[in-house]
Parts: C-alpha cells; structure tokens; sequence
C-alpha cells in the first residue's frame, strides 16, 4: 500500500464519526499563513480544531501573489480579519540561493523555472517582509491585525516578531 493509500483509508476512518461540514467561513475569523514544513503541526501548536481558521502554507510560508489571492478571498468572501504568520527555525528556504537552484534545474530540464523559488538568509527578516507585504496589499479589508511569529522548532516555543 502506497502512503496515498494508507491517508486515503484513514480518511474513511474518520469518516465514519464525522457529519456534513457546515461553509468555509471559520470560526476565530483567523487565517494563517506557514511554512509547509512537516514538523510544524499547528492543529495541535495552537490546539486548532476543524472549522476554527483558515491555514495557508507553502514553503518557507512566504507572502506570494497567490498567498495574497486566497487572503483576498478569505477575508472578503469567507469573514477573516486577522493575518496570522508562522515561520520557523531550520528552515530549508535558508539552505539554498535561488540563482543556483534555478540554475541547477535549468541544466536538468532546459528553462529555468518561471517564479521566485523564496530562498532566503534571515527568517526573521523574511517573516517581517512577509507581514508588511500583507499590510501593504491593497485588496485586504483588513490589515490592522497582522501579526508574525516564529516557531522554535528545537524547543517547541512559539515567539512573536515585531
């Protein structure tokens, strides 16, 4: 059995105990942008429960256009009014420079890809951009509550970023 298949019957195992889910709007009027790294399980970091936020993530959870499409949609069709941002120690996006990625995979498939891979030194620093690029996003109702914060994966310990 592929691990597919296995996150496939689990889910007809949970099916099994669960009703008809109610719209997309989530309760806490929260989305969440993060980081798509494995070990940061926000479910059970900020004790989530289904219906409770929106979670975004892609890698290095960085502020892309697409990102600020589905907050766009979020908070116009679905009621959030809070950004949250979770980034976190030990991130791979700073174990490569974009240049030499995309160089490397222009090698192997003849173009180099057509978007930003995100690469970057100082998380810190990315997840200020990150949330400034969110308050500086004209199509967001809301941008009074952004906020950031970085998730020591070798403690545990969630820390806010000014």
């Amino acid at each position: 059995m592929s691990a597919i298949d296995d996150l496939v019957w689990k889910s007809r195992l949970h099916s099994l105990g669960s009703g008809g889910a109610g719209h997309g709007a989530p309760a806490r009027r929260v989305a969440i942008v993060a980081c798509m790294d494995a070990r940061l399980c926000l479910e059970k970091l900020l004790d989530l429960r289904p219906g409770d936020v929106h979670v975004m993530r892609n890698a290095g959870g960085i502020v892309t256009d697409d990102m600020l499409r589905s907050l766009t949609l979020s908070q116009r069709l679905l009621g959030t009014s809070e950004v949250m941002l979770v980034h976190h120690t030990d991130c791979g996006m700073a174990t490569f420079r974009d240049d030499e990625l995309a160089a490397r995979i222009a090698e192997e498939v003849g173009s180099p890809p057509p978007f930003r891979l995100g690469a970057f030194r100082d998380v810190e620093e990315d997840l200020r951009s990150s949330m400034a690029a969110v308050r500086a996003c004209p199509y967001l109702p809301h941008r009074d509550e952004v906020r950031g914060f970085l998730y020591e994966v070798e403690t545990g310990d969630l820390r806010e970023v000014s």
